[in-house]
């Protein structure tokens, strides 16, 4: 197995790239993230084209050549310490055959956020780089809880999470370790048949999403089956799904973990033996609380649920 390598702790005064890879944002939307980064004594280096915009059936951060610019950049400088996407949306899945590492492999730095981002995460561990499922900057004005903001400072610092949780329904008990992959469901199953994949065998898998309908969950969920992934992770950890099915129709439209979309996947890999965590705080939802993808996670579920990286 390919061993996974984790970027330096950052000193005070690193400096952090802040770039738009996927869709678009406004300067008012950043300015809380951005004035946060200089607050715990990093500074932020804005990518070019942070704030373009670029409408082709979606309003892009930019053209397809502005984003890939901007991501090798922050890619590559060797005086950036670690990115960190401004936002998610879509687009990501049109960078990752043009991403560059020559500079980075010499100097590997964090890599945050989360929903498209899947996708450039999803690329970094295939290369041997662990990276940061997180907030990203864009939702610090959204009233994110502060220590979702926290916890990711902590990691760029050097500390590994550890998060104790109350037992939910829908697990399924035992105890597991293993390198955790995934990130936003729809992205981990637009991936699926590419090179740019996740590699399942024996790994714990995380999975989150928003604004799907439940057939649409239950077509990705079965996807994963077919795929043979189900038969070859060693755990599951469900996150956010939140804002599923009908608006009008589901009561629960507005919470973080939609019990009908937890039983949805619950259901479907009932038949499975490996253990399974249902409603852990990360995904689309205002306590989102940091992973580390290609992280070991060690998982203990019983009547309380711990989960911690040993590396």
């Amino acid at each position: 197995m390919k061993k996974i390598i984790f970027p330096k702790a950052l000193k005070k005064g690193a400096k952090i790239a802040v770039i738009s890879p996927a869709g678009a944002v406004d300067t008012t939307q950043l300015e809380k993230g951005i004035e946060m980064i200089k607050n715990k004594g990093f500074e932020p280096v804005l990518g070019e084209h942070l704030y373009t915009k670029y409408s082709n059936g979606y309003n892009y951060a930019g053209t397809e050549q502005e984003r890939i610019k901007d991501i090798n950049w922050a890619l590559n400088d060797k005086n950036i310490s670690a990115i960190w996407a401004s936002r998610g949306g879509y687009g990501c899945q049109h960078l990752v055959q043009h991403l560059k590492l020559k500079n980075f492999t010499e100097n590997p730095k964090w890599y945050i956020g989360y929903s498209d981002n899947t996708v450039i995460q999803s690329y970094l561990l295939k290369k041997g780089f662990a990276s940061i499922h997180g907030q990203t900057i864009k939702t610090s004005s959204f009233g994110v809880t502060e220590e979702s903001y926290d916890l990711v400072f902590d990691i760029l610092k050097g500390k590994r999470p550890k998060y104790a949780l109350k037992s939910h329904e829908f697990n399924k008990t035992g105890d597991v370790e293993g390198e955790l992959v995934g990130g936003n469901l729809a992205l981990i199953y637009a991936l699926l048949g590419t090179k740019y994949s996740f590699d399942f065998r024996d790994k714990v898998l995380f999975i989150e999403d928003i604004g799907e309908n439940f057939y649409a969950l239950d077509r990705m969920i079965m996807t994963l089956e077919l795929a043979g992934v189900f038969n070859k992770i060693k755990g599951l950890v469900v996150g956010g799904m939140t804002n599923m099915g009908d608006e009008k129709e589901n009561k629960s439209y507005e919470e973080s973990f939609d019990e009908f979309a937890c039983k949805l996947i619950s259901d479907r890999i009932s038949k499975y033996k490996f253990p399974a965590v249902f409603g852990f705080p990360n995904g689309h939802i205002k306590d989102n609380r940091p992973l580390i993808i290609g992280g070991k996670v060690k998982m203990q579920i019983g009547d309380m649920v711990k989960i911690e990286f040993l590396i």
